[in-house]
């Protein structure tokens, strides 16, 4: 039975700085002596913990894990460009990826401490960022695709797709990672976002001297235009800007992507 209770864990969390699961080890540590368990936490450097979540954390890596019918994406973010790129915290991401893509994304709670770890051994604020699983269905392919920067991963795209080969899959992830899109198709961008953005785009004609009688044709152009920029299968492809991505996975369907850019 502990010799302390969960009133003794934040007692000490506020006199220490100290993040929950240590200040929860150094009280198990010390059978719950208060101030054994303060100078158990500065010796091991963890009393400044909580302090630096508060700070902007806006670096980072991302990993790609493939394993059986799953594929998972997990960012890492950190403070500094140099943190991002020692090899602990590019392994940890790598570590963290594998076990959602096994175990799915409860995984990264039961390692949060070694993400605290991490964040007293770098000094720096570490926390888990964008996390994402894809269960992949019996008849899909999953493509995937990740942009490296200084030894880790900055870029990482899932793509799964019925219908089409790896490589074909593959071909598309590349395309999302320097494309950037956010929808899959035209009917999944929100109804108000298309309606304000054709509202903006007719005053913008009208405010440049239109004819009225053009605006709805001009209006459409440009709407066209708004919407290549942001959907998927409008897009031009980035290998030959004459075919579109619909034209290019003709005869196979995309079901879903997803994306994770280090700092977005």
């Amino acid at each position: 039975m502990a010799s302390f209770t969960a009133k003794d864990v934040q007692a000490l969390r506020r006199l220490t700085g100290a993040g929950m699961l240590d200040a929860k080890r150094a009280l198990e540590a010390t059978d719950g002596d208060m101030e054994k368990a303060r100078l158990w936490l500065r010796e091991k450097g963890l009393a400044t913990a909580a302090r630096l979540a508060d700070r902007e954390a806006s670096q980072g890596a991302v990993a790609l894990a493939v394993t059986g019918r799953a594929a998972a994406i997990m960012e890492l973010r950190c403070e500094t460009d140099f943190v991002a790129k020692a090899e602990s915290f590019v392994n940890l991401t790598d570590e963290l990826a594998q076990l959602v893509a096994e175990h799915g994304e409860r995984a990264v709670a039961e390692r949060a401490a070694a993400i605290d770890d991490l964040r007293t051994t770098l000094k720096e604020n570490i926390s888990a960022g964008q996390v994402v699983r894809f269960e992949i269905g019996a008849d899909s392919v999953v493509g995937t695709y990740l942009h490296m920067q200084s030894g880790r991963g900055v870029n990482a795209v899932l793509v799964e797709m019925h219908g089409g080969t790896e490589e074909l899959a593959h071909d598309v992830a590349v395309h999302v990672a320097f494309a950037r899109p956010t929808y899959l198709r035209r009917g999944d961008v929100p109804a108000e976002d298309v309606e304000a953005e054709r509202a903006t785009v007719e005053r913008i004609s009208r405010n440049e001297g239109k004819p009225e009688a053009a605006l709805p044709k001009i209006t459409e152009g440009r709407m066209n235009g708004w919407f290549k920029e942001r959907v998927l299968l409008e897009q031009p492809y980035a290998r030959d800007e004459k075919r579109t991505i619909a034209e290019v996975v003709q005869g196979a369907e995309i079901v879903r992507f997803a994306q994770v850019v280090v700092g977005n």
